[in-house]
């Protein structure tokens, strides 16, 4: 493919646009699944031992379509492979609602997986590209459109379950929904303009270096394992250690969640300022701070702002790795994000499970020293994003 082929084929703002609509559909595909899980596990007659395994097949189907997925944008390019990978995930979605025992459910959740991991590799790679079109960093306004994409599957799937629409429908439709933007913003992505000298295959080229690729992606194993504690045990640090009720304990997800949410949608301008080693590093060690209060005040206040404090720490860490995972090498962005992506992705889903260990030997809070150690180690190892800056 030569540098010609390769030019942008839309207005940097419609791509822009474009790919925020790519981010809300896989939260909100996302969202739809998690909401009706426990519908799902009472059709399907399954336990939660069962389902809890179904969940490491999904798990693993998702890492496995991002090392499939990253190779395959700097192969057919980011306009193919994004819809592809939308609309793979939309029809995927059919498939839980329509389970009726725990091995389709599985077959189901593999296709679940396999979509939701190949559209992240390419919606963060074709953010990448769009950022390069803009003179300031955009991308983690970009991963605030995923969790108001999931916001918006939770209000419309309890809306649903209280309705009695059954669940086969609501997915049903969820899939056509996404199938449906998929489709619809495709024409407006871009593709990665390359050099001349960086597309010519005989051209010689000095390779990221490894170490470097690692520390990306340790560094998003890190953060992405915090984010995963907070997702699975918040609640239940509320109810179990401070004693209150179920309903309050919502509120501290819900304040890590939307604290979160905000600080992605500020991270972009004050990147802009101080750079993404700095938001990385001080973000890590804000991070380390709220997790610290909910670790050693048992008072509700204090800990709800601890919760919401994490969570507008690790708000702006993850998009600044992948951002510079993605300009390591404009010919293998792809591939080389998806690496980074895939580590984050696998202390997502090792970070719960490794508290839950944890909280065998120990109480739940004194177990949340890991992740504060992880943050700690963060920002640390957060200059490394300036040695190619």
């Amino acid at each position: 493919m030569t540098a010609t082929e390769q030019l942008q084929t839309a207005p940097p703002r419609a791509a822009r646009v474009a790919t925020w609509l790519y981010f809300g559909l896989n939260g909100f595909a996302v969202g739809m699944w998690v909401v009706h899980i426990p519908s799902i596990e009472q059709k399907t007659g399954i336990t939660h031992s069962t389902l809890g395994l179904l969940l490491l097949v999904l798990g693993g189907a998702a890492f496995i379509g991002m090392q499939v997925a990253g190779p395959l944008v700097d192969k057919l390019g980011q306009r193919r492979l994004v819809p592809a990978a939308g609309i793979l995930l939309g029809i995927a979605l059919f498939g839980p609602g329509l389970a009726t025992n725990w091995w389709t459910l599985g077959l189901t959740l593999i296709l679940v997986g396999f979509g939701n991991g190949s559209i992240d590799v390419g919606m963060n790679a074709q953010a990448v590209v769009v950022e390069r079109g803009y003179p300031r960093p955009i991308m983690a306004a970009f991963h605030a459109m995923w969790s108001i994409g999931g916001a918006i599957a939770a209000v419309i799937g309890a809306a649903t379950l209280k309705g009695g629409v059954p669940t086969e429908v609501t997915l049903g439709l969820s899939g056509l929904v996404c199938i449906a933007i998929a489709l619809a913003a495709s024409r407006f992505l871009l593709e990665a303009t390359i050099s001349e000298e960086d597309a010519d295959e005989e051209t010689p080229r000095e390779k990221p270096p490894a170490k470097l690729v690692w520390a990306l992606g340790g560094l998003a194993f890190g953060l992405m394992l915090a984010e995963g504690v907070a997702n699975d045990w918040a609640a239940l640090h509320f109810r179990d250690i401070l004693g209150t009720s179920v309903s309050t304990a919502a509120f501290a997800y819900g304040a890590f969640a939307v604290a979160m949410t905000v600080g992605r949608f500020l991270t972009d301008r004050v990147a802009a300022v101080v750079g993404p080693a700095a938001i990385v590093r001080w973000g890590a060690a804000m991070a380390a701070v709220g997790l610290t209060l909910v670790i050693v005040v048992p008072w509700v206040p204090v800990a709800l702002v601890g919760w919401a404090i994490f969570g507008l720490g690790l708000a702006g860490g993850v998009p600044q790795l992948f951002t510079a995972a993605g300009n390591l090498d404009p010919r293998s962005s792809g591939a080389l994000m998806a690496r980074v992506v895939g580590l984050g992705y696998v202390g997502l889903l090792a970070g719960p499970a490794l508290i839950g260990g944890l909280a065998h030997w120990m109480p739940l809070n004194i177990a949340f020293i890991l992740p504060v150690v992880l943050c700690v180690l963060t920002f640390f190892g957060g200059p490394v994003l300036k040695s190619r800056r």
